[in-house]
């Protein structure tokens, strides 16, 4: 006979004690564990199962239906090139940021396809839910609303139905009743979502779940929440600003870098084919400190400003900020500046930022971040009509990055006139044939960079 007892769940990152602690040893948060009664030795069904055989990898076919099309081409962009049947898709992101509005959209664009999807709200009724899908455009029949806390409902529908895809908007708000805790809990996350794993894998339906974020911008609730999933995707992005960027950090059939841009309308959320012009969109010209630099996102290139400000320090500790990019990052390339450069900034305050709210991991954007400091720094402007990219060494070199071809017809396109880019990449640039009138100049170390100053 099955028996309870009570454990302690870390509600930040799931960690498991049989005691109350003041701070976790998993995540160092305090005050985050809850009790929780867990039932425990239950009885094994596996003697009651069909016995499974296994299948030889060269016998399992795959087709195209396997990937059908979410209507939006920039979220089909980030999955992959669409969703796959049985998947099991989690989408964070911080509250109002767009998750229910692009998934609304995204149910919208595959009803009027003919194909039938299920809506589950925990947290809207019906009538909040078809006010805000009156916002997006018309609806057909095949959309499907079902406003219920309980998984046991959910199941009990798909028993009888079977739509192409399933929307869970929250899984914070469903509860199943096999765990005896609150909705939201660790147990009953943990739960839910195993239990919707299992119905995808086996009905081959499409589930996208909603969760919540905690303050850090992770999704609420235990860690094995994103491991559980096949596919994890963040909304980013200022909520007063007008666009949005989703990115997948997991993904199990497809890349994890590429992104999907989208602008935020009355109407909902509008795809931006190119983000580069939206990005440089009122970019002040003949500033110094400002630097636009040329960054690969997956396959896609994307043109974005670097802007630096350079001040004499009232302090004894300089104050050194960046927003969008890595801190430690931005104190090494200052390192790099005196001991490489000559340029000594010790006793100056340094603010360095992504314009736009942008954030950007890729070290090709070096070279951009050192031509700001040094622009502001000296209180001189780089020609509007310049853009650079390149990784920056220790020693000041320069050193080449990938899709170099890429980043300079980007650039191209957006009308850019000179292009600094690494030597070791100037060989296979100088071959393309379809710049224009860019110049193209390959620098090999900070010292040379720095003459276009």
């Amino acid at each position: 006979m099955a028996k309870g007892k009570q454990v302690f769940f870390c509600q930040e990152c799931g960690f498991e004690s049989t005691k109350w602690m003041g701070q976790c040893p998993g995540c160092k948060a305090w005050n985050s564990f809850c009790e929780e009664k867990v039932t425990v030795g239950a009885k094994s069904q596996s003697g009651r199962r069909a016995v499974v055989a296994p299948t030889s990898i060269l016998e399992v076919e795959t087709t195209d239906e396997t990937r059908f099309t979410t209507g939006i081409g920039e979220l089909n962009r980030v999955l992959g090139g669409g969703i796959v049947s049985g998947s099991l898709v989690l989408v964070g992101g911080d509250p109002g940021i767009g998750k229910s509005t692009i998934l609304l959209q995204m149910c919208r664009n595959m009803s009027e396809m003919g194909q039938k999807i299920l809506y589950v709200s925990g947290e809207e009724s019906l009538s909040q839910i078809k006010m805000r899908a009156e916002r997006i455009g018309n609806f057909t029949k095949d959309m499907l609303l079902l406003c219920v806390n309980n998984l046991e409902d959910v199941e009990e529908y798909v028993k009888k139905d079977t739509p192409k895809v399933i929307v869970i908007d929250s899984i914070q708000t469903i509860v199943t009743d096999d765990v005896e805790s609150a909705p939201g809990s660790v147990s009953q996350v943990k739960e839910v979502t195993a239990r919707l794993m299992r119905m995808a894998k086996q009905t081959g339906i499409a589930i996208f779940i909603v969760g919540h974020v905690t303050k850090e911008g992770t999704v609420a609730g235990p860690r094995t929440l994103e491991h559980m999933v096949d596919t994890v995707l963040y909304f980013e992005g200022e909520r007063n600003a007008g666009f949005r960027v989703l990115r997948a950090v997991k993904n199990r059939f497809g890349s994890t870098n590429e992104i999907g841009v989208f602008e935020m309308k009355g109407t909902g959320l509008a795809e931006v084919k190119n983000p580069s012009q939206l990005m440089l969109d009122g970019r002040p010209d003949d500033t110094s400190g400002s630097v636009v630099v040329c960054t690969m996102e997956g396959t896609r290139p994307i043109l974005l400003e670097i802007q630096a400000l350079v001040c004499q320090s009232s302090f004894n500790l300089p104050r050194r900020t960046s927003v969008g990019l890595d801190y430690n990052r931005v104190n090494l390339l200052l390192a790099v500046l005196e001991k490489r450069g000559g340029i000594v900034m010790a006793g100056c305050d340094a603010y360095v930022n992504i314009a736009g709210g942008m954030r950007l991991d890729d070290p090709s954007a070096d070279l951009g971040i050192v031509f700001a400091l040094v622009s502001s720094f000296k209180n001189r402007a780089i020609p509007s009509d310049m853009v650079m990219f390149g990784e920056m060494g220790l020693s000041g070199e320069v050193r080449g990055v990938s899709g170099a071809e890429q980043r300079v017809r980007e650039a191209a396109k957006m009308g850019f006139k000179t292009c600094i880019i690494p030597r070791s990449n100037l060989d296979n640039v100088k071959k393309m044939k379809d710049l224009g009138d860019m110049k193209v100049v390959g620098v090999a170390n900070i010292q040379q960079a720095l003459e276009y100053i």
